[in-house]
């Protein structure tokens, strides 16, 4: 374990200092196979935000089908490794905070991979009412819910009725699956989930 001087998750330079030492036990170096499938049965692309995206791999799945994709990340030297990681569609990566990023366009779909988790449970109020106030009726919030009851983190987990108690309000969820391709650190506490935009 190295030995890191920033223990606060919610300041870029807590994620600088990791990206900095590779130290990623959450980055799985590919992209997971029930996005892929999500992928191949949507009936259209979708105008997608990735909040946290890290190292973007979905980035590159999504733009090279077609998608209008945009990744944001307030580290940035997370943001630098993700562009050269994605070598010419680094470009649909930026330097943003999620909680005052302005979209160029109406967002179809926001794309949850580990960005609610690497947060305090304290944020969760204010990352879903930031998700919903991105979110046309309609539109879509779909990827990787990670829930356990340790608080320690990140990650940090969500207990499934919590998660319910801030969605409902604003969404309605449409698919609830099980992951059978988790990493070590979400195995067996991770589903993939949609939630639809209700009007």
């Amino acid at each position: 374990m190295p030995d890191f001087k920033h223990r606060d998750s919610t300041g870029p330079a807590f994620w600088d200092e990791r990206f900095e030492q590779a130290f990623m036990p959450w980055d799985r170096a590919g992209v997971p196979a029930m996005l892929r499938q999500f992928v191949e049965q949507a009936p259209a692309p979708l105008t997608t935000l990735i909040p946290g995206c890290g190292l973007g791999y979905e980035v590159a799945l999504l733009a090279d089908a077609g998608w209008d994709v945009t990744a944001i990340d307030f580290s940035p030297v997370a943001v630098e490794a993700a562009r050269e990681t994605l070598g010419h569609w680094g470009e649909r990566v930026l330097e943003a905070d999620f909680f005052t990023f302005q979209p160029a366009r109406p967002l179809d779909l926001i794309y949850e991979r580990a960005f609610l988790c690497a947060l305090p449970p304290a944020m969760s109020e204010s990352i879903a009412a930031r998700w919903a106030a991105l979110l046309p009726a309609g539109a879509l919030l779909a990827g990787f819910f990670f829930f356990d009851e340790t608080r320690n983190g990140p990650p940090f987990g969500i207990d499934p009725e919590r998660l319910k108690a801030l969605l409902m309000p604003n969404f309605e969820c449409i698919e609830d699956s099980p992951v059978e391709d988790s990493i070590k650190v979400f195995a067996g506490k991770e589903r993939w989930q949609v939630w639809r935009r209700s009007a």
